[in-house]
C-alpha cells in the first residue's frame, strides 16, 4: 500500500513563507511525476507545480517567482517552498504522484495566509 503524507501547513502572515513536504511510503518501485495542487475555498482543485522524474518543472502562472518545487528521490519526498505568500494563497494543498504507474494523492495540508 502506497501512502502520501503532507506536512508543513499552518497560519502565516502575508509576505511570509512556508515549506510543505510530502513523503511517499509503502511498496514503491518507482516514482515519476510529483505534483502539488491546491483547492481554494469554494473553488475546484488546481495545479500549483509539477516536477518530473528527470527534474523538469512547471509552475502555474499565479505562483511563478514565489513558489519553488523540489524533490529528494532518495527520500521519496517532494517539497514546495512558498515565499511572498498572499491571502489568496489560502487553500488546502495536496500532493500527488505517479508511483508504480498509478496516481496517489495525499489528504492535504491547510495553508492560511492572514494578518
Amino acid at each position: 500500500q502506497v501512502q502520501l503524507v503532507e506536512s508543513g501547513g499552518g497560519l502565516v502572515q502575508p509576505g511570509g513563507s512556508l515549506r510543505l513536504s510530502c513523503a511517499a511510503s509503502g511498496s514503491i518501485s518507482g516514482i515519476n511525476a510529483m505534483n502539488w495542487d491546491r483547492q481554494l475555498p469554494g473553488k475546484e482543485r488546481e495545479l500549483v507545480a509539477h516536477i518530473s522524474k528527470d527534474g523538469s518543472i512547471h509552475y502555474a502562472d499565479h505562483v511563478k517567482g514565489r513558489f519553488t518545487i523540489s524533490r529528494d528521490n532518495a527520500k521519496n519526498t517532494v517539497y514546495l517552498q512558498m515565499n511572498s505568500l498572499k491571502p489568496e494563497d489560502t487553500a488546502v494543498y495536496y500532493c500527488n504522484a505517479l508511483i508504480n504507474d498509478n496516481y496517489y494523492w495525499g489528504k492535504g495540508t491547510l495553508v492560511t495566509v492572514s494578518a
